[in-house]
């Protein structure tokens, strides 16, 4: 056969047999619901029987009443033992308590004051009474009662006398309705039914009114001895016969259960019934459980297993294809081992020039990081050169006074006036500290800086700045507004980097300011969340509309011997390898520009 038609097979098995499982698991379901509410009821019925069980017989002790079965006639002692047993109907919940003598003549009775007493009713005809003769012990019957018309459960016991014989029985007749009302259908299912069958298979209790007084086990063969009982039993009852078909035990059900299909109100109905002996009575507790949920349980077994099957014709199928695409695999591996065998020795010739490629990039990046360096120690010579002229003037002016100090005490000293030598020696001792001061501020900033970023004081930079701008001529006459902090201000970076960017700003400042009335320079710290603002302002001109452009190489709005334009692009850069930021623009509150240095925050203390 074809896969195909295998696969058609394999289908109508798997459907089959879940079919069938659903319904084994189904029935199972059902029987074991019916047998938990079986044994639950008998267990309810069990304790109603042994309630009343020993009730007649401490009846039966009562002096009253043995004294009413010996003087019948005692009109008094009758009327007594009547309110005796009618306390006793009260007390134990009986719906009915009476007296009858040895022939089963009713001579008092609970119910002696209503129309239907049974008072002067002969009950001989019941086998209770006769039992209770006979055995000289306990009785248990129930019936329909011929005078009350109610269902009821007769307990009696009989009375002895002195000499041994049997004066009557005392009977206490206890109604099933409350039995009736005790069954509750399990929550999950909606169509659970009752039944309490006699042993001539004839309905006493149901949970369906209909029900009640049926022939359960009717086989169409007419009246008989169990109909003539049952007559006896249930006066004024149709007793008809169930419209109820036995379908046989399903599979997977204990012998208790058997298929049953029912006609009630016009439809038939199918039914799981489980059969249950009650204790004490030959009553049968037949528990009916509707077998629709055994369809849904066939229909979700059918679903799993095609859902199973789906899964497993998938699974071969994804085999059967992987297999397919594993041999396919195979013979493109072959086929591409050769094509990577060519391809290698290209890739391997293309990797050699790449790496030399790398290398070569790599020459070139430390050579532009080199040639960045000595251009920034370019610009800062530059710096140096321009300040070259104030620097000279600086030390000019101490010279000169050093060498009038000098021949000054010559003279006092040939006078013997040694006091004004040392005043002269101590002022010599002054300017030189100054031009040394001067000399180390230069030397610093000439310096090339070497190290990582570290943790730096923001205040000490611009203080070394505002020491070399000083030195300069253009610096007279210029008011320096500097805010400095009273606390240490750390920040990430490199003390002489920073350095010559302030250096670099200040100078452009003062150039700036050349030809201004009231020049004015303001440098602050301002705190800005996770950085620090340092802000250099003047109040000169400002600077042109595109504010970045000046950080473009070689751009310049300065003479040729001002500078070559490389000083704020040089700047920037330094800032932005120290994780800065360098930014310009006008000022907002009046003319002139402001320059901003932005550094991150370090924690440390000073």
């Amino acid at each position: 056969m074809t896969a195909r038609v295998w696969g058609v097979v394999l289908f109508l098995v798997t459907a089959l047999f879940s079919w069938q499982l659903g319904a084994w698991s189904g029935y199972r379901l059902l029987e074991r619901e019916s047998l938990k509410e079986s044994f639950r009821y008998s267990q309810l019925v069990d304790r109603e029987l042994k309630r009343y069980r020993p009730i007649p017989e401490l009846m039966a002790e009562h002096p009253l009443l043995r004294a009413a079965l010996e003087e019948p006639a005692d009109p008094e002692l009758v009327l007594r033992a009547n309110n005796q047993m009618k306390r006793m109907a009260t007390i134990i919940g009986s719906s009915d308590v009476y007296l009858m003598d040895h022939r089963g003549l009713t001579i008092a009775a609970s119910n002696h004051d209503r129309q239907d007493s049974f008072i002067g009713r002969n009950f001989d005809f019941r086998p209770y009474f006769n039992d209770a003769i006979r055995t000289g012990a306990a009785a248990l019957y129930f019936a329909l009662g011929s005078t009350s018309d109610v269902r009821g459960l007769y307990f009696a016991f009989p009375i002895q006398a002195d000499t041994g014989g049997v004066l009557g029985v005392v009977a206490a007749k206890v109604q099933v309705t409350e039995l009736e009302s005790q069954w509750q259908r399990p929550a999950s299912f909606t169509d659970a039914e009752m039944v309490v069958l006699d042993g001539d298979g004839f309905s006493f209790l149901a949970s369906r009114r209909q029900w009640l007084y049926r022939d359960f086990m009717a086989d169409g063969e007419g009246p008989s001895e169990s109909i003539s009982r049952a007559r006896l039993r249930y006066p004024r009852r149709a007793l008809t016969p169930m419209d109820i078909e036995y379908l046989g035990r399903p599979l997977g059900v204990s012998p208790r259960s058997r298929l049953v299909r029912i006609r009630d109100e016009g439809a038939w109905r199918e039914y799981l019934s489980v059969q249950t002996p009650l204790p004490e009575l030959d009553w049968d507790l037949e528990v009916m459980l509707g077998t629709r949920q055994v369809f849904w349980s066939q229909v979700r077994f059918l679903v799993m297993g095609l859902v199973v099957f789906l899964g497993a014709m998938l699974t071969w199928l994804y085999l059967k294809e992987r297999y397919r695409r594993e041999a396919e695999l195979a013979q493109r591996g072959v086929q591409l081992e050769q094509r990577v065998a060519e391809r290698t020795a290209d890739l391997e010739a293309s990797n050699r020039k790449l790496i030399n490629e790398v290398h070569q990039r790599e020459e070139a990046q430390n050579e532009l990081r080199e040639i960045q360096q000595e251009l920034i120690q370019a610009a800062k010579l530059a710096v140096l050169g321009q300040m070259s002229a104030g620097l000279n003037h600086e030390m000019s002016q101490p010279l000169t006074a050093i060498q009038s100090y000098a021949r000054n005490s010559q003279r006092f000293l040939e006078r013997g006036d040694n006091a004004t030598v040392d005043a002269n020696l101590a002022e010599i001792v002054t300017l030189c500290g100054k031009m040394a001061e001067l000399t180390r501020q230069f030397k610093v900033f000439a310096r090339k800086s070497e190290g990582r970023p570290a943790s730096v004081d923001l205040r000490q930079p611009v203080d070394a700045a505002l020491k070399i701008i000083h030195a300069q001529d253009s610096g007279e006459g210029v008011g320096v507004d500097w805010q400095r902090p009273a606390h240490p201000v750390m920040c990430h970076g490199d003390l002489i980097r920073i350095e010559q960017v302030m250096v670099n700003l200040l100078t452009n400042a003062l150039h700036a300011l050349e030809g201004t009335e009231q020049p004015m320079i303001q440098i602050d710290i301002q705190d800005n969340g996770g950085t620090w603002q340092c802000r250099v302002r003047d109040n000169g001109p400002g600077l042109p509309g595109n504010s970045e452009q000046i950080f473009e190489p070689f751009f310049t709005t300065k003479s040729m011997k001002q500078g070559l334009g490389l000083g704020l692009s040089i700047s920037r850069q330094i800032m932005d390898a120290l994780g800065g930021r360098l930014t310009g623009q006008n000022r907002e509150d009046g003319p002139g520009a402001e320059f901003i240095l932005t550094l991150h925050k370090r924690e440390a203390a000073e």
